[in-house]
């Protein structure tokens, strides 16, 4: 089989850019993106340097024409597109939902929902070529519960579970799989925003999980590997939660 070829959106940060550590770590093939030109091309360098063929495409999911461009050029240095991983989002300006502003909404929507979408639209076009593929949204606890302070950010990530569901029905009886990564929360700089790194309220969300802790980000990357790759090729349309049990509860 050809060593796969791997899109990640969302790439320069966080569960992204380790993600794509984990995925050069494997030899694929490798397309990163994001919004910063000279963090994106240091980031392939990087994973250049461990030995994987990788390139560093500047997009910005909120725009059809930068998706569209991202994709095609993925398809244009490897020949064919394998795996995507959506992981370009925000969680926006939080607050009660009394404070929430129209431009709040447009910009969290933007970035979660509408970049998602256009980002599965033009993976799937590819794949659909091919009759094969599998894609990854990232999602949150946040698609599955409810969260006081975080109404906005809330309804996007339930959109990106839905986006996936339908996208997991149309992809199925033509060999493409869509599923979502739902974290609770990580051990990375977003967890310091959404508690506005207040020291104190983190220890109250974290100690309302049942495992008591953050996830490290590595839990979350290899579960997306797991889902990604073909030791789950009967699964799609899921949302994983990795969430130390938190919606269990």
């Amino acid at each position: 089989m050809n060593t796969p070829v791997v899109l990640i959106t969302g790439a320069l940060s966080g569960i992204g850019r380790a993600t794509a550590i984990a995925y050069a770590k494997e030899g694929v093939r490798i397309v990163v993106s994001g919004r910063r030109e000279e963090a994106g091309n240091a980031l392939a360098a990087e994973l250049q340097a461990m030995g994987a063929q990788a390139e560093f495409v500047r997009a910005d999911v909120r725009f059809e024409a930068d998706v569209q461009n991202l994709v095609a050029k993925t398809v244009a240095r490897f020949g064919r597109l394998d795996i995507a991983i959506n992981n370009a989002g925000t969680e926006g300006r939080l607050g009660p939902i009394t404070e929430q502003s129209v431009e709040d909404y447009e910009n969290t929507f933007a970035s979660n929902v509408l970049g998602t979408l256009l980002a599965v639209k033009h993976e799937v076009q590819v794949m659909q070529t091919q009759g094969s593929g599998s894609i990854v949204n990232l999602s949150s606890i946040a698609g599955k519960v409810g969260i006081a302070g975080a109404s906005v950010y809330v309804a996007s990530e339930h959109a990106i579970e839905g986006i996936t569901k339908s996208a997991a029905l149309e992809g199925a009886a033509i060999g493409i799989r869509v599923n979502a990564v739902a974290p609770g929360p990580v051990a990375t700089d977003m967890l310091d925003r959404f508690v506005d790194s207040n020291e104190e309220a983190k220890a109250r969300f974290l100690d309302s999980m049942p495992a008591k802790r953050a996830a490290e980000v590595d839990e979350i990357v290899q579960t997306i590997l797991f889902i990604a790759g073909n030791k789950a090729r009967y699964l799609t349309g899921q949302s994983i939660a990795v969430d130390g049990g938190y919606t269990a509860q």
